[in-house]
């Protein structure tokens, strides 16, 4: 039988596999190309590979761990909008792990300092708040414009949050640091502070109504409720489902109620460049999912199965080692794990070195590394995070598409922070309204509820359901009176003949400071996932993957304005390692041995991304690989969408479109015509709402507002 394993040189007892969850890895529809690469023979627990390469590329970041880096240290060498980001990202760390939420606020504080950089030139159009300034000195203007507006911004949408005294004390810490007063609140005149308050003001009462529900922290306004009852992941089984395809809400340990469907509503916020292809319809429709016992069985059921192959693989010491160079693995077909890796680096013309891992490790690595749940910048501050370690790398040029003049940071870091942050946002808009819409199931309750249904492989043998789980052997097995016999693989399930036990990570360990699970049978009714002990997974449906979308969407976003889909040098790499400055595991102990992930491109680490949801137990492929396509589409339009607003062609928004529905409508006019009633109108920023709001509203939208940057005096209040 398994039992716990404790680092250090203490006797492991294990249970052999005989190579079995090797060959069906190697078999399986998602096998990374790193598993049909040469395998080296076993290691030792503790052993360090001297083979391994040293780190080389671009180094890039766990989202786990806050910056470690004082405002003075990140002053010293980044852009203001730099400074503001990594600020937005720490207050993302301290707050409740919304992704949604977060990539909204993203998008929202990116916008605020990119209008507030392009009213100060001549040829930018702005997104969300048009200003036209002008100054003597145009940097010194930029930056406390910048620094107005994301200041603003923060101060509003963190209010509320868990981390707010933390957060506000950061915040308050670098505007004294940069030189600037927090009490200039005035949004009259054209000093840089009041072009920056406007923009701030602008976007704050405009985001009030975009669907996101703001105002009410965000509840649902759909009126969505699961159709399953909710799984008590501390008990046996699901606790029966209506429909086996159904989201099920869970309640994880330590949690007293089931959790909620975090915005099925999302699909209603105002997007930066999505358009819906015809009334009515998703922004990004991929079509139902494969179905249990439906259409499309044949192919959950695999996935589900791959989901149980990749965690019986959680064991560092099964002795596996597998080659991760980028010579083996990525350069997939988008939408395809078909990769076969990349034979040179175009950077170095030559071809990437061998490195092998332990198999044990690096599945759990991947999964924690690209975990981005509670404690992180979640998954759109990840892509962040790595955008701005792209944009650190030495020798790196900034030229915006990889071409033409090198720009400044401040130029960057505005413009990339506003495609990558708008192609975010969409994406929470157009994966969430996907989720909501076909509410499919996660692993956890796909896998105990066809558990305890059975086996669906053979009628003739016991526990036959048609919805159970196929058997495959080494993953997938009835427990029988044989196989319970002392010394016998299920011995220690002898209590529960007949039914379905799964070759897989056995659970958390008592003491996961110290201990590894490693992995054992265990009865598919109690399966978990490789997972934080009180979160188990994620809060909404499983269809489609989020982690997919983001990070493609960010890979198409990064590739567009670098000009390349390669990391800069043509090696992306993150070094875990355990100890004192390394990368512990957090769920259990480990790595047993370093792990140097490496990736050649943008593209390649987004697959890995959506790769890391099966190791980790809470997507099947099929959640993944249709994610990793709407993240593309939305990815290419939003970097479009950016370049026509540094060009200055007509994308900005219009202060008569009071809905944000991208268009100026009597509904418009009714809307503003509630909110001015009820003293929510504020259309010329002065504070009050009154009859000046009323006439100035009244006179865009009798005209539909269709000028672009150029064209807006002065001072006008825009939306």
């Amino acid at each position: 039988m398994s039992t716990t394993h404790r680092k250090g040189g203490l006797i492991f007892c294990v249970l052999a596999v005989g190579g079995l969850a090797v060959s069906a890895m190697a078999q399986s529809r998602l096998a990374p190309g790193a598993l049909n690469a040469p395998e080296r023979g076993g290691a030792q627990p503790g052993e360090v590979d001297s083979e391994r390469p040293s780190p080389r590329g671009v180094q890039l970041p766990a989202a786990r761990q806050a910056n470690p880096m004082s405002v003075t240290q990140r002053g010293a060498q980044h852009s203001v909008a730099r400074l503001w980001n990594e600020e937005l990202l720490d207050a993302i760390r301290r707050d409740t792990p919304r992704p949604p939420v977060h990539s909204r606020n993203l998008f929202h504080v990116s916008a605020a300092m990119y209008d507030a950089w392009a009213a100060y030139d001549s040829d930018a159009n702005a997104v969300l708040r048009h200003e036209s300034a002008s100054a003597v000195n145009v940097e010194a203007a930029r930056n406390e414009a910048i620094s107005y507006a994301a200041y603003r911004v923060l101060t509003h949408r963190f209010a509320n949050s868990p981390g707010q005294t933390l957060t506000q004390a950061a915040i308050d810490g670098l505007m004294g640091t940069l030189g600037y007063n927090i009490n200039i609140t005035t949004t009259a005149g054209q000093s840089p502070a009041a072009v920056g308050n406007r923009i701030a003001a602008a976007i704050i009462t405009q985001s009030f109504n975009d669907g996101s529900n703001e105002l009410g922290n965000f509840a649902d306004t759909s009126g969505y409720a699961p159709f399953n009852g909710p799984l008590v992941v501390e008990n046996p089984g699901t606790g029966g489902m209506n429909d086996i395809n159904r989201w099920q809400p869970l309640v994880v340990p330590g949690a007293m109620n089931p959790q909620g469907f975090l915005a099925p509503h999302w699909g209603d916020v105002t997007p930066f460049a999505l358009t819906r292809p015809a009334p009515g319809a998703l922004y990004t429709d991929p079509g139902p999912p494969p179905l249990i016992g439906g259409i499309g069985d044949a192919i959950a059921r695999e996935d589900i199965l791959e989901v149980i192959r990749a965690s019986g693989t959680l064991d560092p010491d099964d002795g596996v080692m597998i080659n991760i160079s980028p010579r083996f693995v990525g350069n997939n077909p988008l939408g395809t794990q078909d990769g076969t890796g990349h034979p040179v680096n175009p950077e170095t013309g030559m071809p990437y070195p061998d490195n092998f891992v332990l198999r044990g490790d690096w599945g759990r690595v991947l999964a924690e590394f690209w975990a981005d749940g509670p404690l992180s910048s979640t998954p759109p501050g990840h892509w962040n995070e790595i955008a701005n370690e792209v944009a650190d790398y030495p020798g790196f040029e900034k030229r915006i598409g990889g071409v033409g003049p090198i720009v400044d940071d401040l130029e960057w870091d505005v413009k990339l922070y506003l495609a990558l942050n708008g192609a975010v946002h969409d994406s929470a808009i157009g994966t969430w309204e996907v989720k909501a819409v076909y509410d499919f199931a996660r692993p956890i309750s796909h896998i105990r509820e066809m558990g305890a249904l059975g086996q669906s492989t053979d009628d003739t043998l016991p526990s036959y359901h048609p919805n159970g789980l196929p058997l495959e052997d080494g993953v997938v097995e009835l427990i029988t009176a044989d196989s319970t016999q002392p010394g016998e693989r299920h011995e220690h399930l002898a209590a529960h003949i007949g039914e379905i036990a799964l070759f897989s990570w056995i659970g958390h360990p008592g003491d996961p400071l110290n201990e590894y699970a490693g992995c054992g049978w265990v009865r598919a009714v109690e399966w978990i996932p490789y997972q934080q002990f009180d979160f188990v997974t994620p809060p909404f449906a499983g269809y489609t993957s989020g982690h997919s979308g983001f990070s493609r969407s960010s890979a198409e976003v990064l590739t567009a304005m670098t000009g390349s889909p390669y990391f800069p040098g043509g090696l992306g790499e993150f070094l875990a390692t355990t100890g004192p400055g390394g990368f512990d595991l957090g769920f259990e102990f480990g790595p047993n041995q370093d792990v140097l992930l490496q990736w050649a491109t943008y593209y390649d680490a987004a697959d890995e991304a959506g790769i890391s949801r099966i190791y980790g137990g809470i997507h099947p492929a099929l959640d993944d690989f249709p994610g990793r396509i709407m993240g593309a589409v939305t990815g290419q339009n939003a970097a479009a969408v950016a370049k026509d607003y540094f060009a200055g062609e007509a994308h900005g928004a219009c202060p008569a479109d009071w809905n944000g529905d991208g268009a100026v409508t009597a509904r418009d006019l009714t809307q503003f015509m509630t909110d001015w009633r009820n003293g929510n109108a504020d259309f010329n920023f002065d504070g009050v709402t009154d009859q000046a709001d009323l006439q100035d509203f009244v006179a865009a939208w009798v005209n539909s507002c269709p000028w672009i940057k150029k064209d807006v005096p002065k001072g006008r209040p825009t939306r």
